[in-house]
């Protein structure tokens, strides 16, 4: 298969271009017009793949409720906001409730075939149950429990080594042994849901935490005198750390600041989305045993508190607000949804650039940041 355009993303930036398919790969990348192309995508803006490594469901569905058919509709759903890989990611709950979920991820992923079944399952995003009360966000209280090694194992066995990456508290893990555990066995540790002072949290780094999850949320926010885990996310340059870019979570202004201070390399859009994804407003569901409902502005709320739970944002959209609402350059919005995510996972090898022997994971997007066609592997989805 030939696919062409006159803006084709390569090596930062959009170039004339046509790129050849077979097998799922990119196979040969020539000047535009070198062969007769099967499909002629005139300007239209040809980029990599997203990936979303942070979301809990959509279409009325979540991880934790495990059931198959719920997890294959997300993926083949998926791909109309250009997600071409993303993580299932669980939510606290009591350990029954999360074993079957990883379980859950495990079986289907057993017979899944990215392309063919949507966008790729890349692993699971393991966000508690080892979290800070007080920095606990929407995340079930009853089911918070101290960080342990033993058992974190028990749930990757469940998992098929299927956890990717996991979110904790640091400062709830005596002698970051957990953190030294993950690290060391290929689990991505991400510092979340966590009242972590400036220091624990450089300490949680030096013994091998990689990441900060969803940075401005759930965590010890940044004071000029005592900086917490927001303020290790904008210090630490070349850590990697999410944000949620629905302009709910953060304002526009946060960011831009947030962007600034992680350049175009390390940081990482998520769109933390709630099986509430694809609904309209006002509509209700059940989140770790507890009510949110669906606000005017897509933001997804606990009913008792109010407070933020989520969001329903797709990735083609949190790429829009970032360049017209926040202000932030083309390529260091791109790169947050494609290679950063990659290179954190350590899948830059294959995933998140368009490039001779990656995967033909590649978005077509329409001035407006709508998407045109997606393509999974080299299958197109629309």
């Amino acid at each position: 298969m030939l696919i062409q355009s006159k803006r084709v993303w390569i090596c930062g930036d959009f170039i004339p271009a046509e790129i050849e398919i077979n097998d799922g790969k990119i196979t040969e990348i020539y000047p535009l017009n070198t062969k007769p192309a099967d499909k002629d995508y005139g300007d239209l803006r040809i980029v990599p793949g997203f990936l979303d490594i942070h979301c809990h469901g959509a279409y009325g569905y979540d991880t934790n409720y495990a059931e198959p058919e719920g997890l294959k509709k997300w993926a083949k759903g998926i791909v109309h906001e250009g997600v071409t890989g993303f993580m299932s990611t669980t939510i606290t709950e009591l350990k029954p409730v999360l074993m079957k979920a990883v379980k859950n991820v495990a079986a289907v992923k057993k017979d899944f075939e990215a392309g063919r079944d949507g966008a790729d399952i890349l692993g699971i995003h393991f966000e508690g149950p080892y979290l800070d009360m007080k920095y606990k966000g929407a995340q079930p209280p009853e089911a918070i429990v101290p960080p342990s090694v033993d058992e974190f194992k028990e749930y990757q066995e469940a998992a098929n080594g299927l956890i990717k990456i996991i979110t904790l508290a640091p400062e709830h893990d005596p002698d970051y042994a957990l953190t030294r555990y993950c690290s060391e066995n290929g689990v991505v540790v991400s510092i979340g849901h966590s009242g972590a002072t400036f220091e624990q949290a450089i300490l949680a780094v030096a013994n091998g935490a990689k990441s900060i999850t969803h940075t401005y949320n759930g965590q010890s926010p940044f004071n000029h005198r005592a900086n917490g885990v927001t303020g290790t996310a904008l210090r630490l340059h070349d850590l990697y750390s999410e944000v949620i870019c629905d302009c709910n979570h953060s304002t526009p202004e946060a960011l831009n600041i947030f962007f600034t201070s992680k350049g175009k390399d390390h940081g990482i859009m998520i769109s933390d989305a709630l099986m509430a994804k694809g609904f309209k407003p006002g509509d209700k569901f059940m989140f770790g045993g507890h009510e949110i409902e669906i606000y005017p502005d897509g933001s997804a709320h606990l009913t008792e508190t109010k407070g933020l739970a989520g969001s329903t944002m797709r990735i083609c959209d949190g790429l829009k607000n970032l360049v017209t609402r926040a202000g932030v350059p083309f390529d260091a919005a791109l790169n947050s949804c494609t290679i950063n995510p990659a290179s954190l996972l350590g899948l830059n090898d294959h995933l998140g650039k368009i490039a001779v022997a990656y995967d033909a994971d590649i978005v077509v997007l329409n001035d407006d940041y709508s998407v045109e066609e997606t393509y999974c592997k080299g299958v197109p989805q629309f």
